[in-house]
Parts: C-alpha cells; sequence; structure tokens
C-alpha cells in the first residue's frame, strides 16, 4: 500500500529570523487569541523600564525612537511575512503604544497600569479619527502610527482621569 503524496509543510513562522521575532514580540504575536492585547501586556514592563530613566524628557526620547526604530522592524517583518497590510501577528507596535500610553505617568501604581492599559486597548480597538486614518500610511509608518495616535489619546485620558480623581478624591489618584 502506498502513502498518498502530501504538500510539503508550510515554512514556519518562527524561522523568519530576528526582525520578524521583534516584530512580533519574540513570537507573543502568534498568540492564537487577542494578539494585541498580549503585545499590549508585553508592553507594561516596557513602559515601567522607561519611567526609571531620569528625566521625562529623556522618557519621551526613548519612547520616540522605539516608535521610530519600529517603522523599518514592522515594514520588513510585513514583507517577510507576506501578509496582509497590518498582519496580527505583528505586536511591536502595541508594545510601544503601550509604554507610550503610560508616559510620564506613576507606573508604581498599579491602578494606573490597568487602566492604562484598557484605555489603550479601547483607542487601539476603536480606532476613533485620526487613528483610523493614520493606518492607511505605507507599510510599517501605517502599522506604528495608529498605536500611536492610539496611545496619545489614552495618555491624555488617563491624565484626565486622574485628575478628576485628585480633585474628587482630594489628592487620591486613581
Amino acid at each position: 500500500m502506498s502513502r498518498p503524496k502530501s504538500s510539503p509543510p508550510a515554512e514556519s513562522p518562527f524561522r523568519k529570523g530576528p526582525i520578524v521575532w521583534l516584530a512580533t514580540g519574540a513570537w507573543i504575536g502568534f498568540a492564537p487569541v487577542a494578539p494585541g492585547t498580549f503585545g499590549s501586556l508585553f508592553g507594561l514592563p516596557l513602559a515601567w523600564a522607561i519611567a526609571f530613566l531620569p528625566g521625562v524628557w529623556l522618557q519621551g526620547a526613548a519612547t520616540l525612537a522605539l516608535a521610530a526604530v519600529g517603522v523599518p522592524i514592522c515594514t520588513a517583518a510585513i514583507r517577510t511575512l507576506g501578509g496582509s497590510k497590518d498582519p496580527g501577528s505583528i505586536v511591536f507596535d502595541e508594545i510601544v503604544g503601550m509604554a507610550a500610553s503610560l508616559l510620564a505617568i506613576d507606573t508604581s501604581r498599579p491602578v494606573n497600569l490597568i487602566a492604562g492599559f484598557l484605555l489603550f486597548r479601547l483607542f487601539d480597538i476603536v480606532k476613533p479619527p485620526p487613528v483610523s486614518n493614520v493606518e492607511r500610511l505605507p507599510d510599517g509608518l501605517g502599522v506604528m502610527a495608529d498605536d500611536c495616535v492610539a496611545a496619545v489619546y489614552a495618555n491624555l485620558s488617563l491624565r484626565l482621569l486622574l485628575w478628576i480623581g485628585s480633585y474628587f478624591f482630594a489628592g487620591a489618584a486613581l
């Protein structure tokens, strides 16, 4: 009895190299469900680490540098994976976006981390304008830009919530 011929197995995405490894957040982007959410969770330790840099200007520069480096990383990963314009497996944008969401926010308070995470995921999923508009930019620029704009919305919303909380609760923050 002869065996039926089968097609060769598809190349594993895990063999695509270091750029794909970076863009997928050390393969976390290949999670079977909610890879963007897992990528955002992966960004929480990054946000916490950036908060230890001395001065808000250095923290902002580090976050901006990560976003700038993310453009060619995501562009190369899109081309290597040969998929859609913004494949769900690329989560470098969510990792950096999460860090930007918490820029100059007190990351020593777990409630701030949770609120920042939830706000970032909300704006990243809903994509209010101009988030949905910048997503149309070419290649990795569009991939990174929509999450950066969502991060600005999340950061400003969290600041508003913290201000409201401190106003109503006499110095207590969220």
